[in-house]
């Protein structure tokens, strides 16, 4: 007998059973259609934020800087003594700090933590060495690290077990968080990567940092790129940034928004710095001082790029040194975090500061600046900019970093291009120890 067999003959009594019975039917396939697409939902949000990012240039399963989250060790009595004795604070005063690092082989992570390390802080640095550029470089950072008594432990941000594992040897006070999928242009070609390592990483790290009791204060990496098109000059971070011209852009942007989630809910204390084109000794080989470098000294052709109408294309380059001091800067200043154990027991710090030179230079005067450190003449290429994501200037506002943080550059780019050309030549030349001073 089929159900519509058991429908009684009254007329009243059939309309209402009826509808309570196609109500029935509608709130199911309602369900089933909210299972259906809250599993693609799962499936889509695990594709992009769980699973690694492919290689970037084909290498063997040997190569160390390719392998896996969970492939390398870590644990034992003597990585644990490695850990305490890098952690350990040096100073005479009480000031000293713990930090971790993340990112610590990257150019401006290995220049903040040799910083922290030379004032007597506690510093453990985190770095997964992966071959978006050279990993060799990374490699000789890390022993310049070594040597004044930094241990980098190899790993990667969205390890979860790695993470627990270090903030359980170490009570860390601050975290430098400057581990990142940097690059613009590269975006196009692995977009990928920019989610798992500036979206899902950076929730991995403050999932830990919540839960963890005392929680550490963060300071973090934004970018100068999340203004985008903006055309109001100089920058300053009360302007919208809601028109990314990249998609490195738009993780740093989400980043940002991130923080605030973070420390709304659970107390976070976060800092995030943007970052104005940082350039100097030890850099990154994707950036266009250090590869226009390199091409000039081979003899080949540079790229200029020309915005619209023959415009002229600048960025507000800043040194090293100077970043550097705006990130000791935000650390020392950084008020605690507010929760425990991850729930908020009151309002917590919540900050973003530009880091720039407030000087844009254009590019053409840096290739100028550069023929005359290397004296040699550059092959020039004038092209159009391209739509890459690239934007056509940058100039940084910096009196609220000024106010807050006693924030003030000093390094002009002729000076800091004479330090950069200097440590270059040395270490490209196998001269590695004139490089490291």
């Amino acid at each position: 007998m089929s159900r519509l067999d058991d429908i009684p003959s009254s007329p009243g009594k059939f309309k209402m059973e009826k509808s309570s019975y196609l109500h029935r039917l509608r709130f199911q396939s309602s369900l089933t259609k909210f299972a259906f697409f809250s599993f693609f939902l799962l499936c889509l949000i695990s594709l992009l934020f769980l699973r690694s990012p492919p290689s970037i240039n084909p290498s063997s399963p040997s190569d160390p800087s390719r392998r896996s989250l969970r492939t390398n060790t870590y644990g034992g009595p003597a990585w644990e003594k490695r850990l305490r004795s890098s952690a350990r604070i040096r100073t005479s005063t009480n000031n000293g700090i713990t930090v971790l690092v993340t990112g610590a082989a990257g150019f401006v992570g290995t220049h903040v933590s040799a910083a922290l390390k030379r004032r007597g802080d506690g510093v453990i640095g985190l770095d997964n060495f992966n071959d978006y550029y050279d990993p060799s470089l990374k490699r000789a950072r890390q022993a310049l690290l070594e040597r004044s008594g930094i241990f980098i432990v190899e790993g990667d941000i969205n390890d979860v077990e790695l993470l627990r594992k270090l903030f359980k040897i170490v009570s860390f006070t601050h975290v430098m968080h400057l581990a990142a999928q940097a690059g613009v242009r590269y975006a196009m070609e692995n977009p990928s990567s920019y989610v798992h390592s500036n979206i899902a990483g950076f929730v991995n790290l403050l999932e830990i940092c919540k839960s963890v009791n005392p929680q550490p204060a963060i300071v973090w990496a934004s970018s100068s790129s999340v203004y985008g098109l903006n055309t109001k000059v100089p920058f300053s971070e009360k302007d919208k940034t809601d028109q990314p011209a990249s998609l490195y852009a738009a993780t740093k942007k989400a980043g940002e928004e991130i923080a605030h989630t973070y420390n709304h809910i659970y107390g976070l204390s976060l800092t995030g710095l943007r970052f104005f084109t940082v350039y100097g000794p030890w850099g990154r080989p994707d950036m266009a001082y250090f590869f226009f470098t390199k091409d000039i000294l081979k003899g080949k052709s540079i790229s200029i790029f020309e915005s619209a109408n023959h415009g002229t294309v600048a960025r507000d380059f800043t040194y090293i040194d100077d970043i550097v001091k705006g990130c000791l800067a935000a650390l020392d200043t950084a008020e605690k975090s507010t929760g425990s154990g991850g729930k908020k027991r009151g309002p917590a710090q919540l900050r973003v500061f530009n880091l720039g030179n407030t000087s844009p230079v254009p590019v053409s005067d840096l290739v100028r600046i550069l023929e005359r450190q290397l004296k040699v003449k550059a092959k020039k290429n004038l092209i159009k900019m391209p739509r890459n994501g690239d934007v056509p200037f940058t100039h940084a506002n910096i009196s609220l970093a000024q106010r807050e943080l006693g924030y003030k550059p000093t390094t002009d780019l002729q000076t800091g291009l004479k330090k950069f050309v200097r440590w270059y030549l040395s270490y490209y030349s196998g001269d590695k120890k004139a490089a490291a001073r």
